[in-house]
């Protein structure tokens, strides 16, 4: 079997940009649900979609803001998109996917849990991950744990992080601390660009393997003596932002792999919610009911 893992958050973001405005009879917005619908139900129609869970960021904030004040937060979600956030969860739950909503963790972090937890089961040819977001790429493992951006239909196995990015999957957090990744609002650490990074963990594979004094590097990169000056510099910085990129893989997730197994649509409360949202359009879309 296949189980596919939804980053519902980035579905709903991508979905509100991507979507004309739509209002509910009661003149809430409802583009972005109504996109979220569309592309799950989409899923749901390919033959091997037999397991399926969806996350989303219940609140936008996590832990990791409570370890670092620059973290990502909700502060620039539109009010109409926070609003359906609540909505997205209720739509994919009535669609009999499994859902978890986060609150302390974030939605990366019941993705690589589940995909940690079920990859070892004999049961699993493939666990998906549904989501173009780099750090996700941490999880994948050779072509058991792959990444699939379903816009741009590109699926990365290990050998396609490593053409991405340079290094193995097991180094992405090292590679995203140093960078930096604009949208957590991790900084990265100063003159440690993607080339560079990218050159040193792939000898090295983690941060905390780098040696002090770039003349004890055993990999030639430009600007050597400089990086290491501004790594030692930063060494508590670059530990901290790791911390914020790795993904936790201990979220409290209840549901056993059978739990998630796709048996159709809630029918009754799924044609309710898109009557209640004016989606009649695609109340009788699913194309199987419980």
């Amino acid at each position: 079997m296949k189980v596919h893992l939804v980053d519902g958050t980035y579905e709903l973001f991508r979905a509100h940009f991507g979507m004309p405005p739509a209002a509910a009879p009661d003149g809430r917005s409802v583009s972005a649900v109504s996109g979220l619908i569309q592309t799950l139900l989409s899923l749901l129609r390919q033959d091997d979609a037999t397991h399926v869970a969806c996350a989303f960021d219940h609140v936008v904030e996590s832990f990791r803001n409570d370890l670092f004040d620059g973290y990502k937060t909700g502060e620039n979600v539109p009010d109409e998109l926070f609003a359906q956030f609540e909505l997205a969860e209720e739509a994919a739950s009535a669609l009999g996917i499994a859902v978890w909503p986060m609150t302390e963790f974030e939605a990366d972090d019941a993705l690589a849990t589940a995909a940690a937890r079920w990859s070892s089961d004999p049961r699993v040819d493939q666990i998906v991950i549904c989501s173009p977001d780099k750090d996700l790429c941490q999880m994948v493992r050779g072509d058991r744990i792959v990444c699939l951006d379903r816009r741009r239909e590109l699926t990365r196995d290990a050998d396609g992080v490593r053409e991405r990015f340079g290094v193995d999957p097991e180094s992405i957090p090292d590679y995203l601390a140093l960078v930096g990744d604009a949208a957590d609002g991790i900084p990265g650490v100063p003159r440690w660009g993607a080339k560079g990074s990218a050159a040193v963990l792939a000898r090295y594979l983690h941060i905390e393997h780098i040696p002090p004094d770039s003349n004890d590097w055993d990999v030639t990169v430009r600007g050597a003596a400089g990086l290491a000056r501004t790594l030692a510099e930063h060494r508590e910085d670059a530990a901290l932002y790791k911390t914020l990129a790795t993904l936790r893989t201990d979220v409290p997730i209840d549901e056993t792999l059978d739990e998630i197994e796709w048996t159709g649509a809630y029918k009754g409360r799924y044609i309710q919610l898109c009557a209640e949202l004016g989606l009649g359009r695609l109340s009788d879309t699913p194309r199987v009911w419980r």
